[in-house]
């Protein structure tokens, strides 16, 4: 039997993660929610890797602004904890799937960035998950597993699409920036292909390295909006189309967060679906939260 350890398990990655394990009859998993396990604590990791064979880590920070006014703190966790937990698994002989964002790259391509593109994080937040990435390559070469994703959305914790439909409620129109262009990925669809690729790993048939684990297509803040609002049984021009100047943050975001998923082919599985497919599964899942059933 298989023996899985899920890190930020409590989060909406995670506990979508913990609803697919639990499909399986063959895995025997621990969840570590950040109660739990605080991976910036090593002896605590070192612990808790101790007798898996093989660890998914949904924990982060992922308060992009937040890492902005703070970047040691967010890079304790993105950076350093990542760091503990490819040196446990090292130890303990465990493969670890790491979750990491488009984030790392600057945003200023034209077509979408391939696995083994340069990065250059232009905020904290992408500076720090570079770190973690830096430390898998490092400490697990052969049994390390880059996973980037972007723009997720899912049943559990606030995301885009939730709050979309939650403003809905209250306001006649919504404007939303319509000049960065990225994927929106259900984070159940990206639970399901992080567990068929610990499997190929598991056999021997996945190369360790960087995968993307967005859904394909591409679409804009706003293109996903009117979607969401058509799903929703809403009429989507109430989502009007506006700029980032208009939405001015502390962090500055990528304008282009499009990645290639070319190293899929490698591990014998297929990239995610497209985008609009996958939100439509996501409305039509049974899990799917209040505000997405607003027809």
């Amino acid at each position: 039997m298989t023996r899985v350890l899920v890190t930020g398990a409590g989060g909406m990655l995670g506990r979508d993660l913990l609803t697919v394990l639990a499909t399986r009859g063959d895995l025997k998993v621990t969840a570590a929610t950040r109660t739990d396990l605080d991976i910036t604590d090593a002896e605590a990791v070192r612990a808790a890797v101790a007798g898996h064979d093989v660890v998914f880590n949904a924990a982060a920070w992922t308060d992009v602004d937040g890492a902005e006014r703070d970047e040691a703190a967010a890079t304790a966790i993105n950076g350093g904890g990542v760091a503990h937990l490819a040196r446990a698994c090292a130890g303990h002989g465990a493969r670890l799937l790491h979750v990491s964002t488009d984030y790392v790259f600057a945003g200023d391509a034209d077509t979408p960035y391939a696995e083994d593109a340069p990065t250059d994080p232009i905020n904290a937040y992408g500076r720090s998950k570079l770190a973690g990435e830096r430390a898998v390559v490092r400490f697990l070469p052969e049994t390390g597993y880059l996973v980037r994703t972007a723009w997720l959305y899912g049943a559990h914790g606030r995301n885009f699409v939730t709050t979309m439909l939650g403003l809905a409620a209250t306001r006649e129109h919504l404007d939303v920036v319509d000049d960065q262009h990225g994927q929106p990925t259900w984070s159940y669809a990206l639970a399901t292909r992080l567990v068929a690729l610990a499997d190929a790993a598991l056999a021997d048939r996945a190369p360790a390295g960087t995968y993307h684990g967005t859904c394909t297509g591409q679409t804009t803040w706003y293109g996903l909006a009117r979607a969401a609002f058509t799903l929703a049984g809403l009429d989507p021009d109430r989502v009007r189309p506006t700029t980032s100047d208009r939405f001015p943050r502390p962090a500055a975001r990528p304008a282009y967060s499009v990645l290639g998923h070319d190293r899929w082919a490698e591990a014998g599985l297929p990239p995610l679906p497209d985008w609009h497919d996958a939100l439509s599964d996501a409305f039509a899942s049974p899990t799917a939260p209040t505000p997405w059933k607003v027809a």
